[in-house]
């Protein structure tokens, strides 16, 4: 059985780990490694530390199908139905800008994580977290692979998923077996930033405002905000509302060095501007997104770049796709095509 590491516990990663278990379910035993303390990359869903059960989507908010992906897509929809892992978006998202007609729009009642979580356990694999991998090396027929605080493993094959300016620092031998060509490719990946809020409350509290999400405009420091629990339609006594924030892309670059304790201020400053008597919240998480969104994605490499082919070292994510839920799906599928046709 061939040894295969993914690095990165997101979508990618998780869908590619449960596509390599579905179809070769005798060939490959898949590790998971993850820096982060849970799944989800930046489809992580946030508790409160005093109620594990309220909880808040810190990344991706809803997922949109157009017409065509929803079409070539459709299995991986109707599974996340059938499951009930997506439900269809009841509630009202103001100021949502549709482009397209025939969008259908979906949330993730027990948050946006829950799709990652499932693929990970339809995988089987063996998932750790706070692995942060630092150096690769090709020995041999396969590679070592090395972590901080941790012993170097070999794999047969390894699949990158994390952001693309984090596939370039990594260390050994990696340097060397990007070409220039694909080297320039990477390097003008490139992405927003923001800065996200999670604000949550005890069970009590009510949070009175006549919408579920709402894009606001004309705001230096605030694009989005949502009350999570009432977008995922679960308004309930048993635990408290939760307030999600998104900062906008010019503020998140402005304030992109600046630690995180700096910054939470001058966001709830702005909030409570916006939501003038607000209640305070129970606690506070705020999460800085130095890779949001992709603005420009590897060109010419749709889906994936196969760095060596033996022993296999391939490449995939959105920024090899684009920033939603599809277009990871395509970057897992394009993976997985090059796996099954080298192990």
């Amino acid at each position: 059985m061939s040894r295969v590491l993914i690095v990165g516990a997101g979508l990618t990663g998780s869908l590619c780990a449960c596509l390599l278990r579905r179809e070769l379910p005798n060939k490959v035993k898949i590790v998971v490694w993850d820096k982060s303390r849970g799944a989800g990359g930046r489809m992580s869903t946030s508790r409160s530390p005093s109620d594990p059960f309220c909880t808040a989507d810190l990344g991706a908010q809803y997922i949109t199908a157009t017409p065509y992906y929803a079409r070539i897509h459709s299995s991986f929809y109707e599974e996340l139905l059938d499951h009930g892992i997506l439900k269809p978006l009841e509630t009202t998202v103001e100021g949502m800008m549709s482009k397209e007609e025939g969008l259908l729009n979906y949330v993730t009642p027990m948050g946006v994580s829950s799709i990652v979580k499932h693929y990970l356990k339809e995988s089987g694999a063996e998932v750790l977290f706070d692995h942060h991998v630092t150096h690769i090396y090709q020995k041999g027929t396969g590679w070592e692979v090395c972590r901080k605080g941790g012993a170097a493993e070999q794999f047969d094959a390894v699949v990158l998923t994390m952001p693309v300016p984090q596939i370039l620092q990594l260390q050994g031998d990696l340097g060397s077996l990007i070409g220039e060509n694909e080297k320039q490719k990477l390097e003008a990946v490139s992405y927003s930033s923001r800065y996200a809020l999670g604000l949550f409350y005890k069970a009590d509290v009510h949070i009175n405002v006549p919408w579920a999400a709402k894009y606001i405009a004309n705001n230096p420091c605030i694009r989005f905000i949502a009350i999570d629990d009432k977008k995922r339609n679960l308004v309930s006594g048993q635990c408290g509302p939760a307030v999600v924030i998104h900062t906008s892309v010019p503020f998140g670059v402005q304030h992109l060095e600046e630690d995180k304790e700096e910054v939470q201020p001058i966001i709830m400053a702005e909030l409570d501007k916006l939501l003038p008597g607000l209640p305070p919240p129970d606690n506070i998480k705020c999460q800085k997104w130095r890779y949001s969104q992709v603005t420009r994605s590897v060109t010419d490499c749709p889906g994936q770049m196969t760095l060596l082919s033996k022993p296999l070292l391939v490449c995939g994510g959105d920024g090899f796709t684009h920033s939603n839920f599809d277009g990871c799906i395509e970057s897992a599928l394009k993976v997985f095509e090059v796996l099954k046709s080298s192990l």
